[in-house]
């Protein structure tokens, strides 16, 4: 992971965390010093990122990204194309999440902006550890995705419309 890559991992973790991240454990995550971290948040200001240090560690007061709820539908087999469309298009899957019929709104945090996470995903599910929460929708899911501007979401969406991943009724 490249230093960009690994900044916008970073601005993805603390906008998913409801409380503080400590910069060390950044560091850990990241398997980069304390002080990376540090020149990381740095450049994040510099972007427009609003983080706030505290004794407890980073937040984020607002983000300069911006971000779309995509409903989707396809099968298990599609599930890696749908994420490399969505990434190589410049996109953060930020989280997926159903509404079953039962339990209601299940989700999950995801943050993949890379292949690597891709590919860390993909691993998880082939190698039997859990399966993917559409499944137990008929394929229905809706993923939160992360982007610097609007005109990227609007190709995002376009791409995964082109493919026939968009479910009907949006």
């Amino acid at each position: 992971m490249n230093a960009k890559e690994r900044r916008i991992a970073i601005a993805n973790k603390l906008l998913s965390e409801k409380e503080a991240v400590p910069g060390n454990v950044l560091a850990e995550e990241f398997n980069v010093s304390r002080q990376i971290i540090v020149q990381d948040i740095s450049q994040l200001k510099a972007q427009g990122f609003d983080i706030l240090a505290t004794h407890n560690g980073y937040i984020i007061m607002q983000s300069p990204l911006c971000e779309r709820v995509f409903k989707l539908k396809h099968s298990t087999l599609d599930t890696e194309d749908e994420l490399n469309t969505i990434v190589s298009l410049g996109g953060t899957v930020v989280n997926v999440f159903v509404w079953h019929k039962v339990y209601g709104k299940m989700e999950a945090n995801l943050n993949i902006s890379t292949k690597y996470h891709i590919e860390k995903f993909l691993d998880g599910v082939r190698s039997g550890k859990s399966t993917e929460l559409m499944n137990i929708t008929g394929g229905y899911h809706y993923h939160k995705v992360r982007a610097d501007s609007e005109e990227i979401l609007n190709n995002i969406y376009e791409a995964l419309n082109q493919k026939g991943f968009i479910a009907p009724g949006i």
